[in-house]
């Protein structure tokens, strides 16, 4: 390379860094917002009751013969067009091998036994009643640290039930071991759903925030992928003060520097990004290609979900297509070229259509899908948490078939970064891989708990 071409490249990088360091100055967050503890439900908040009840999953006869029906009485589909895979969403040919499982050998009953292996309970928080799975271990000779555990969309409280006895069951030289609290939330399955509008990623934080002081927890650590790690983002920039550390499988950054960032990239990939993965971040436009293939759902649900939730929560096997197809691409994007869409590789029908039901026995769908258009909002957005770095001690864990942000740009939000690890697997990591995924926590939580040692005040 010539003098001129690296003598060029240097003053376009500082170029590039001075325009970004402005930017990013002059685009700085507001002040921290101080959050209204808004009620969320009906009733009177002056009579609300405090209360931890017991809960069991026991869905009516009635809802599951009603289901059936749907699923024998479903109009026939439209065949796919030759030579697609799951290339136009979800492949019906894929579609009827599923809906014939879910007829004839999906039995749920014998899944609410699954489901009900673990204390469930409810309580009312802002005026909703949140349900969460508690699960506390056997061991007393360890120290028991409390963990809350947070799902995204299109997941459920489902997703962690393969986690669960990994967290709680003492890991060889490990003198700690997790009770864990894991939530649905607002909107989702068995959690009531806002009356009214504005219960977006910040104000789900101060719920599971309620939440955890109800139960008694003064301090704990979190962890959290999709909406599962916005909503804790948020809880730890709002609250760090409850927060002993925050584990991620969805660490994304979205700020004018880390733009400013990649685009300088494009010059010189490694600049920011480790060689080993530049795939993951160039070149800009396929990635950006990718992107707005896989994210339409997101638009449509920002804008207009009741529109699409009156469609998903009508037709069972619609639902289960809309669901499944994010579990395809989502796992790996390569599955949409294959005629089974992967999921057969990874998953178990049974688990898929557990998370489903979930769903559909509760109506909850349209609810759900309202978290993005109470998030992505420019009320919502214009509080500029994500922006805000969080100062308690973090970990991230990248999934090679996941979001991803590279290692020179992840210190902008976590400037406290103890913990970095990489693993091949997808966005349901938990699902996909609980054991990679239970002991990346504990390692994690490892650090967190030297550094506080550490750094105690």
């Amino acid at each position: 390379m010539g003098v001129v071409v690296k003598l060029f490249i240097v003053i376009i990088t500082v170029l590039i860094s001075w325009i970004g360091y402005k930017v990013n100055n002059i685009i700085k967050p507001p002040p921290l917002p101080r959050l209204e503890e808004t009620w969320w439900g009906n009733g009177d908040p002056w009579r609300t009751d405090k209360s931890i009840r017991p809960f069991r999953v026991n869905i009516s006869d009635k809802i599951l013969e009603d289901l059936n029906y749907r699923l024998d009485h479903a109009r026939p589909f439209t065949p796919p067009l030759e030579g697609i895979q799951q290339q136009y969403g979800m492949n019906t040919k894929l579609l009827k091998e599923i809906a014939d499982f879910w007829r004839n050998k999906y039995n749920w009953k014998e899944r609410e036994k699954f489901f009900n292996q673990y204390p469930h309970y409810l309580t009312s928080i802002q005026g909703l009643d949140i349900h969460f799975i508690h699960v506390k271990p056997k061991s007393i000779h360890h120290r028991v640290l409390p963990l809350l555990l947070l799902h995204g969309w299109p997941g459920s409280v489902r997703e962690f039930y393969e986690l669960i006895p990994l967290l709680t069951t003492p890991q060889k030289d490990r003198n700690f071991v997790f009770e864990v609290i894991i939530p649905s939330l607002p909107g989702y399955g068995f959690s009531q759903a806002a009356v009214r509008p504005g219960l977006g990623a910040a104000q789900m934080a101060v719920v599971f925030k309620n939440l955890m002081k109800r139960l008694g927890f003064e301090k704990y650590y979190i962890q959290g992928g999709d909406f599962g790690a916005i909503i804790l983002h948020h809880l730890a920039v709002l609250f760090p003060e409850v927060v002993l550390g925050f584990h991620s499988n969805m660490c994304a950054i979205y700020t004018p520097l880390s733009y400013m960032k990649t685009a300088l990239g494009i010059i010189y990939p490694t600049w920011f990004t480790r060689e080993d993965h530049t795939e993951r971040v160039y070149p800009v436009t396929k990635i950006l290609v990718d992107r707005l293939r896989e994210t339409g759902y997101l638009h449509i649900q920002a804008t207009k979900p009741d529109t699409i939730g009156v469609s998903l929560n009508d037709s069972p096997l619609g639902l289960a297509a809309y669901i499944l197809e994010k579990f395809t691409t989502g796992t790996n994007i390569s599955y949409q070229n294959h005629e089974d869409g992967g999921l057969k590789n990874v998953y178990d029908y049974s688990d898929l259509l557990d998370n489903v039901m979930l769903y559909w026995v509760t109506g909850s769908m349209p609810t759900a899908m309202r978290l993005y258009s109470e998030t992505f909002n420019l009320n919502h957005m214009s509080l500029g948490i994500t922006r805000i770095p969080i100062q308690v001690p973090s970990g991230c864990i990248r999934f090679s078939n996941d979001f991803y942000s590279s290692d020179g740009i992840l210190n902008e939000i976590y400037p406290n970064l103890l913990h970095l690890t990489d693993h091949e697997g997808g966005h349901f990591a938990a699902f996909q891989l609980p054991k990679v995924f239970a002991a990346d926590i504990f390692t994690a939580v490892g650090k967190f708990e030297e550094f506080n040692a550490n750094n105690k005040h």
